[in-house]
């Protein structure tokens, strides 16, 4: 069976690669397994349909309704707005505020690809027009944007703790450590590369005029600042579940975007319902199939059979370790982040228990390896967002994003699998 789910894992591997649509990919490697294998679909079909009536997965779609809302209201505007005043009069400021601005709205939408849909098309002119190059900020903005996979709530931490049946809260702040850490390192690398380019600062203001500009746009966006304070406060209050938590973010984002910011019109909130319905409807077909090949594959024992394999080669856990980090990499570089997870947390959950790493690390070691293929070629859905977004050549963006990945992402991996405190601490305050 090892062979022919390796057979599997390859047809889906190559049609992937070939531009196939996700859902068909996956339906294929269940067809080898049905085909050549040993599995039966009946029994499948009802056990995938039973776990998406999960109310977990609820969340997915109102994170990702509320994220899109966002997007079109002007709440994004009003928080890129809030942090330009206390840094944007800075050499490289505007860079930081794109990373800033970004993780910010990571923390209301959940999504990678809300930060680039929401501030691309507001920062990327306004870094040019101060001397950015264009395609450095795009890259910028687009990478920063994965914060969003990072900072809580993450809907890709809500499928992990669904899939492994690890708490949802523990996950959401195992990678908040490491979302904001990479947050400031891409604001330092940010600070040392502009330091080469003709930037145009903005005129200093006296120390009180300052001041009053300050008290006027952070009066202007405290009502997009409360949203995350009330998710996150909901949640970990105990007041909210995480899906009651997603609800309240749309019901939140309404009369916001409606009364006080009014980008949200009747026909734009129309827009996002299908767009968010798109979306959606593609994620859970996808998270069906994997989910179903994912169970194949546990019910063949295949996850047992692979740690016996790796510990056969070596039992060093530094080795191992380096060798999973870039099996993650690699399967985020082919596929979405939601995909990656289901299809290998189930299968790597058992090796690192075997090598001593909680759940909880786990978390954070899946997150940032499937959050950095968002940007890394050939998937790079977020890349390619922010190239059209921009305007530029994707080839042109490649460049300044590895460099941003290399200086300001890597370093993170490497801490978050070997300093576990970086992504325990915080549920440990917590009691997980």
């Amino acid at each position: 069976m090892i062979e022919i789910a390796l057979l599997a894992f390859a047809v889906l591997v190559i049609l992937l690669t070939l531009g196939v649509p996700l859902p068909y990919c996956f339906g294929a490697g269940l067809m080898v397994m049905t085909l050549v294998g040993e599995a039966t679909m009946r029994g499948m079909m009802l056990w995938g349909f039973s776990q998406l009536t999960n109310p977990v997965l609820l969340a997915i779609p109102l994170f990702v309704f509320a994220g899109t809302i966002m997007s079109v209201s002007g709440i994004a505007g009003s928080l890129l707005n809030f942090v330009n005043v206390f840094v944007g009069r800075v050499r490289g400021g505007l860079g930081v505020v794109a990373s800033i601005s970004c993780a910010i709205i990571g923390a209301i939408s959940g999504s990678g690809l809300t930060g680039v849909a929401a501030i691309g098309p507001l920062l990327i002119p306004e870094m040019e027009a101060k001397g950015y190059p264009r395609a450095y900020a795009t890259a910028l903005i687009a990478n920063s944007s994965i914060l969003g996979l990072l900072i809580p709530p993450s809907v890709t931490m809500i499928v992990y703790g669904w899939v492994t049946d690890t708490s949802i809260l523990a996950c959401f702040l195992a990678t908040l450590g490491p979302g904001l850490l990479i947050m400031f390192n891409f604001s330092i690398v940010n600070l040392v590369v502009s330091r080469k380019f003709p930037l145009i600062l903005d005129q200093k203001l006296p120390f009180d005029k300052l001041m009053r500009e300050a008290g006027k746009r952070t009066f202007n966006a405290l009502p997009a600042l409360l949203m995350p304070v009330i998710i996150l406060g909901g949640i970990y209050g105990g007041i909210m579940t995480p899906t009651e938590a997603a609800a309240v973010a749309v019901i939140y984002a309404l009369p916001v975007g409606f009364m006080i910011y009014r980008g949200l019109t009747w026909k734009t909130l129309l827009e996002s319902g299908k767009e968010s319905a798109t979306a959606v409807g593609s994620i859970l077909i996808m998270i069906l199939f994997s989910l179903m090949l994912s169970q194949i594959y546990v019910l063949e024992g295949i996850p047992q059979a692979l740690v016996d394999s790796i510990f056969a080669i070596t039992e060093n856990k530094v080795v191992l370790l380096i060798l999973i980090n870039l099996f993650l990499f690699g399967i985020g570089m082919v596929v979405n982040d939601i995909t990656a997870i289901i299809l290998t947390a189930p299968l790597l959950l058992p090796l690192m228990s075997a090598l001593g790493v909680s759940p909880i690390q786990f978390a954070a070691i899946m997150g940032v390896n499937t959050a950095m293929g968002g940007v890394t070629p050939p998937y790079a859905s977020i890349l390619y967002l922010g190239a059209r977004i921009g305007k530029v050549k994707f080839t042109e963006v490649v460049k300044p994003a590895m460099m941003l990945i290399l200086f300001g992402y890597i370093p993170v991996v490497v801490l978050v699998s070997v300093w576990p405190d970086l992504s325990e601490f915080l549920p440990g305050l917590f009691g997980y």
